[in-house]
């Protein structure tokens, strides 16, 4: 089933997929990775003026990773913001996105959580770098498919 806003990018010849809605109505689509950055200024100048959160997620063990962006439009004297759920979807071996840092700035932390714990690139972010582990380590832990190492080091709490 195709939402308002999927109808709208149609109409205006802008790529994506709908995915339909989730189980609060809130219409899901699916942009690739190498249209998500002018799509995200399309919606920010449509009115998603929040990004409520960003997220990511490893699809399944050798499979895609994806990246979800959860967007509103905030208006004056509206009880009910309208929501919007995206998802890019990057291949494992070089999980590139673009980042939307420059369209909303609250993503800054997010995207740098999503990168320290899955690996995804976000091209153009100011600061991508670990948030969450130490520089040092290896790996990217809520990958299917990482595999934890046998020590864990102790540091003193004091």
């Amino acid at each position: 089933m195709q939402g308002r806003l999927s109808a709208w990018l149609v109409k205006h010849g802008l790529i994506h997929r709908s995915l339909g809605f989730d189980y609060q109505g809130i219409e899901t689509l699916q942009i690739k990775p190498e249209d998500w950055h002018s799509i995200a200024v399309i919606f920010y100048v449509y009115g998603y003026n929040y990004l409520r959160s960003q997220c990511a997620y490893d699809v399944a063990p050798g499979g895609l990773l994806a990246s979800v962006y959860h967007l509103t439009r905030i208006e004056d004297g509206v009880d009910q913001p309208e929501e919007l759920c995206i998802k890019v979807f990057a291949s494992r071996r070089n999980p590139r996105i673009p980042s939307v840092f420059w369209v909303w700035k609250s993503v800054d932390f997010q995207e740098r959580e999503s990168y320290d714990m899955l690996g995804i690139s976000y091209d153009n972010h100011p600061r991508l770098k670990r948030i969450l582990m130490p520089e040092s380590w290896i790996g990217w832990p809520l990958r299917k498919d990482y595999i934890a190492p046998n020590f864990y080091e102790i540091q003193e709490a004091h």
